[in-house]
């Protein structure tokens, strides 16, 4: 055997030895889900929502409006008096996040997280029966601004916020009303505006499902929270929170005000930025890696 036949002969059983090593090694599971795995939770979660039925879907809707509205009333208060802007962004926030982890966590069904749901089972299932889709949607659009307002009555019969709220409330509620002076151009922008509100709270949905545990959950759902209050993005959902609260409290708006010009364009908005920059998009990036129950076989 010539001294280069024994080198590659010596290499080889190194090698040999480093992979048998190599498979032996306990390596930890991950503490997250990979995106594909992400996007194929969010079609099964779509099915399952759909699955219900239609009077557990209902409950589950008026519960997440009413999480919203818990959630605009936090926001206000862990805010109220602070002056130095970018805390006063940062807490507002954290105060709407709580409503979105209560959302996430309990399962409650919210119409700006369908709208990431709904597209992902759409994208990988064939022959679906839409009606029953539409209906869903509609439903629980209807669902988020009852719980909203329910909560806003009972906090408003409790008595049991002060003064200094309401003069919050009121210029969050100029803020989230500042495009009806912009005419028709205004109203284009709050669906730009829903757009970018629904993109992000899609990417909380993201980061939810990927983490697995309930710290990285909360936390997932946080920082997009944070980062859409503090650029003032139209919400439909979350805006239902404060809305609700506002026509109780003030008359400078009116309920088809705020319908017409802001929650009307913010929910167009809403359905652009979750389905297609969330669903589609990463529904189609990760299309050969989906490996999903949803009943669509995958290609090879």
């Amino acid at each position: 055997m010539s001294e280069k036949e024994k080198e590659e002969e010596r290499e080889d059983n190194e090698n040999r030895e480093t992979n048998q090593n190599s498979s032996e090694i306990d390596r930890p599971g991950r503490q997250f889900y990979i995106p594909s795995q992400i996007v194929d939770e969010f079609g099964e979660k779509g099915r399952d929502h759909l699955r219900q039925p239609f009077g557990s879907q209902f409950l589950l809707a008026l519960t997440a409006g009413s999480f919203m509205t818990f959630g605009a009333i936090f926001s206000i208060l862990l805010a109220e008096g602070v002056e130095t802007q970018g805390i006063f962004y940062l807490l507002s926030g954290l105060g709407f996040a709580a409503g979105y982890a209560m959302v996430f966590i309990s399962g409650a069904v919210l119409f700006t997280e369908i709208n990431v749901l709904l597209p992902s089972y759409l994208f990988n299932k064939a022959n679906l029966m839409k009606v029953n889709i539409y209906k869903f949607w509609a439903s629980t659009y209807i669902g988020n601004i009852l719980g909203a307002v329910m909560v806003a009555v009972l906090i408003e019969v409790s008595s049991s916020l002060n003064a200094e709220f309401y003069t919050e409330l009121s210029s969050y509620l100029d803020k989230k009303m500042k495009f009806m002076d912009h005419g028709v151009k205004g109203w284009f922008e709050v669906v730009v505006s829903g757009i970018l509100a629904n993109w992000l709270i899609g990417m909380a949905a993201f980061l939810t499902t990927a983490a697995r545990d309930i710290t990285g959950k909360i936390l997932g759902t946080t920082l997009p929270v944070i980062l859409f209050v503090a650029g003032n993005f139209q919400h439909s959902a979350a805006n239902m929170g404060y809305f609700s609260m506002g026509v109780l409290a003030s008359d400078k708006y009116s309920w088809y005000e705020y319908i017409l010009f802001n929650l009307i364009p913010a929910s167009i908005g809403n359905l652009i930025g979750g389905g297609i920059l969330v669903s589609l998009l990463f529904s189609y990036a990760y299309k050969d890696d989906i490996q999903t129950s949803l009943g669509k076989k995958k290609k090879y």
